[in-house]
């Protein structure tokens, strides 16, 4: 039961703490914006909430480590909100994050840039063994691993543009979950690798749920993964069910939160039963207890 694989900060408007940039606007007729991070301090592997003040605003995006931000407007229509995040093998130490504010009107467009400055978590380190297959894949694997790279990759391009999602995300089992993300793994005393997600400790046959409301963007068996369910949750944010013994959805499909996607198994590089649940926003992984402790309620 519960074995590992190979692979939640709450918000509240302007917590104590919270890194908080107001600047002025070009002109004496402009109002003031106001950015925030939540959490304030910002670890490698950790989501983020951006909050924007933006009165009259009709646009804002941005940028931070390569990654763009998309955000979206608010329930009062003066905040933007964006969710985002530094990838659990991201690199320590100041980075850039540019907002870009479109006005209403004559179509200005003003542009915030601080730095902000990212520290290092305590991940774990642990060895594990696998069937050696999963370790040293023979050319036939090798040529399915590598279909399934591009096959990823292509379903991870193209994300909703607008959230899909509302309301706090939830966890996808009623199972204990481990302290699993972020450990640095080696396999049979060769492989090293970060695991990229949070493992719970749930039976074959446990069903399977969405974190929240989205669209399947993949459901099938894969090499690694077992069968593999991902739901597409708008502006780059993904949740990711691996290992599966049973599938319940298809590709296309919309659900809600909590909706079952499958029943969990022992499917792919594994050591035992569990589920491995992902989060990945722009191609960065991020820790799902983190993410499962944010407060996004009334947001949207």
């Amino acid at each position: 039961m519960g074995k590992l694989c190979n692979d939640s900060l709450r918000w509240a408007a302007l917590p104590v703490g919270a890194v908080v940039i107001a600047f002025s606007a070009w002109n004496a007729a402009a109002q003031t914006e106001e950015v925030t991070l939540t959490p304030a301090a910002v670890l490698v592997g950790s989501p983020e909430l951006i909050r924007v003040v933006a009165p009259g605003a009709v646009g804002v995006d941005g940028d931070w480590m390569g990654r763009k931000i998309g955000f979206f407007r608010g329930r009062d229509g003066r905040e933007w909100f964006a969710l985002a995040g530094l990838d659990v093998e991201g690199a320590v130490g100041p980075s850039a994050l540019r907002i870009r504010v479109r006005a209403g009107g004559d179509g200005a467009v003003r542009e915030l840039t601080r730095t902000v400055e990212t520290h290092e978590a305590p991940y774990r380190s642990e060895t594990l063994s696998v069937e050696p297959k999963f370790v040293e894949p023979g050319p036939e694997e090798l040529g399915e691993i590598e279909a399934e790279v591009a096959l990823k990759n292509k379903v991870f391009a193209s994300s909703a543009a607008a959230p899909l999602w509302s309301g706090d995300f939830r966890a996808p089992v009623s199972a204990k979950a481990t302290d699993s993300f972020g450990v640095r793994r080696m396999f049979n005393g060769k492989l090293a690798s970060v695991h990229k997600g949070m493992d719970f400790r749930a039976g074959t046959g446990t069903p399977v749920r969405a974190g929240n409301s989205g669209v399947v963007v993949l459901a099938r068996p894969l090499y690694y993964e077992g069968n593999c369910v991902a739901i597409d949750h708008g502006l780059g944010l993904y949740t990711i069910s691996m290992h599966l013994s049973r599938i319940d959805v298809r590709e296309g499909q919309h659900v809600t939160a909590g909706e079952r996607v499958g029943l969990s198994g022992a499917t792919g590089r594994v050591t035992g039963p569990h589920l491995h649940w992902a989060v990945r926003w722009e191609g960065a992984y991020l820790d799902p207890a983190k993410l499962l402790r944010m407060d996004l309620t009334n947001l949207r």
